[in-house]
């Protein structure tokens, strides 16, 4: 049977990859993720730190902290990969059950869909000033053919897309680096900054949502690494590249936020790309950056076309036991999704900005709660012990629900809206707390005290992993 790493298409969904299937190193995921990271939608996310009320200095620190902060917990996420060999979200049977877990898993399809669709608003103004259209449905269009292109393809070629935007988004970013600081006058925005607490902490809590929003998925992309890749050397390639890449381009996004905000008209709120364009020069300079913008665009929204179909795909087989899916069925399932993408973002609001932040934020607040489960369950009680077979067997180990998990789950939500300052809606406590948003960090304490106490006597683990016979899985395979 020919390997994952030698056919064109990639032929595994939601079941676990077999050893002679895991190929490359961990440093394909620095590539991967520092490639996804410098991209226009994290320049967008760090200039909303800005748009949004934080100066130019204190909004660079907080992207910083909160780059940080979440790239822990995203990179803790990748390390489980090669472990199990499974999508990240099939893992999270074993904490919520495996109907339970179909309610994260709806979450996480709204947030590929979500960010897909505001991808393809960036991305379609990106093509159109390429091929010289006005018409923002074109490029919409055009973006959403290239990002299902690429998604049915599948994980090898997802890889190959990141190094080549890894490359180009280097090079890019660099040149724009320049432009920046030879063209804004950077310590002007930078000097005399005045410390305002809530949107310092608005600035930690879009960098910490962004980095969150890849716990769901990361461990699709380093799922294919050999299982006996050491978990630090995953960690720390996937945290340095979603880490440098984030902050790079957010850093970038501050100081263009705060230099449209000095001009009149502040045309960055109507056209993100073309400031840009705009600021490198314009003509053929602008040409070639918006073209470093659209494979950079295309990298990430291909992952979240493919995330979005392996959870689809997982709540769909929730209810049985079959685990492989045909190609044509992937086929079917990616064209759907990137469909809705570009039917979300043809019909999105002109109020782009104020409407991606609370987006984020709103992300922020239904995933802190699941990565603390998930990594709680896998790093301190599991111990990296779980029986694969019965995360798709209902009267397996891990059975229908955890009711347990699901109320950790539930509070960890509820609880932070009366620390939620966003603009459809305020907290009674943020006026106590002077305007500042701490519901993510309030979410993190109660969910991971519910969680742990409840659950740490009540591990349903094995021994050991328990790996499904490979023999077995492939002739079900060839029979499905």
């Amino acid at each position: 049977m020919a390997s994952s790493s030698n056919s064109g298409i990639e032929k595994r969904s939601i079941e676990m990859v077999p050893d002679n299937e895991r190929h490359g190193t961990a440093r394909s995921q620095f590539t991967l993720w520092f490639g996804a990271n410098t991209q226009i939608t994290a320049i967008v996310d760090g200039a909303l730190a800005v748009v949004f009320g934080a100066d130019a200095l204190w909004a660079i620190i907080g992207l910083l902290i909160g780059n940080v902060i979440g790239g822990i917990v995203m990179a803790l996420h990748s390390a489980q990969g090669p472990q199990l060999g499974l999508p990240q979200m099939i893992s999270s049977r074993a904490q919520f059950g495996i109907i339970g877990a179909i309610i994260p898993l709806v979450l996480v399809v709204l947030m590929y869909i979500g960010f897909a669709s505001t991808g393809a608003v960036l991305s379609g103004q990106a093509v159109n000033l390429i091929i010289g259209v006005n018409t923002p449905a074109v490029g919409i269009v055009i973006f959403g053919a290239l990002t299902a292109a690429v998604a049915l393809l599948g994980y090898k070629y997802i890889h190959v897309l990141g190094r080549v935007s890894s490359v180009t988004g280097l090079l890019g970013f660099l040149f724009i680096t320049y432009c920046v600081f030879t063209k804004v006058d950077v310590p002007g925005l930078i000097s005399g900054s005045s410390f305002a607490f809530p949107a310092f902490l608005s600035a930690i809590a879009l960098s910490v949502g962004w980095q969150l929003t890849y716990g769901p998925y990361v461990a699709d992309y380093s799922r294919y690494l050999p299982r006996s890749t050491p978990a630090s050397k995953t960690f720390w390639f996937t945290f340095g590249g979603s880490v440098i890449g984030s902050q790079w381009s957010m850093t970038l996004g501050a100081l263009i936020g705060a230099a449209a905000m000095t001009e009149t008209g502040n045309s960055f709120v109507e056209n993100q790309v073309s400031f840009v364009g705009d600021i490198v020069g314009g003509g053929v300079y602008a040409l070639l950056i918006f073209i470093v913008i659209l494979l950079g665009k295309l990298t990430v929204n291909t992952l979240n076309a493919y995330g979005a179909f392996m959870c689809t795909l997982t709540i769909l087989t929730s209810f049985g036991e079959k685990t492989n899916i045909r190609r044509w069925t992937r086929a079917v399932f990616v064209i759907g999704i990137v469909t809705l993408t570009v039917l979300v973002a043809l019909l999105a609001s002109a109020d782009f900005l104020a409407n991606f932040k609370n987006f984020v934020l709103a992300l922020l607040m239904v995933f802190t709660p699941w990565s603390i489960i998930n990594l709680t369950d896998y790093y301190l009680i599991s111990k990296d012990r779980f029986d694969i077979p019965a995360f798709y067997d209902l009267k397996g180990r891990y059975g229908k629900w955890n009711w347990r998990a699901l109320v950790a789950y539930g509070v960890g939500v509820v609880v932070q809206i009366p620390f939620l300052a966003q603009s459809f809606y305020t907290g009674p406590m943020v006026e106590k707390l002077g305007g500042a948003d701490i519901s993510w960090i309030v979410g993190i304490v109660v969910t991971f005290l519910l969680y742990f106490f409840m659950l740490r006597n009540r591990s349903v683990a094995p021994s050991e992993t328990i790996y499904p016979d490979v023999e077995a899985l492939d002739a079900q395979r060839s029979r499905g």
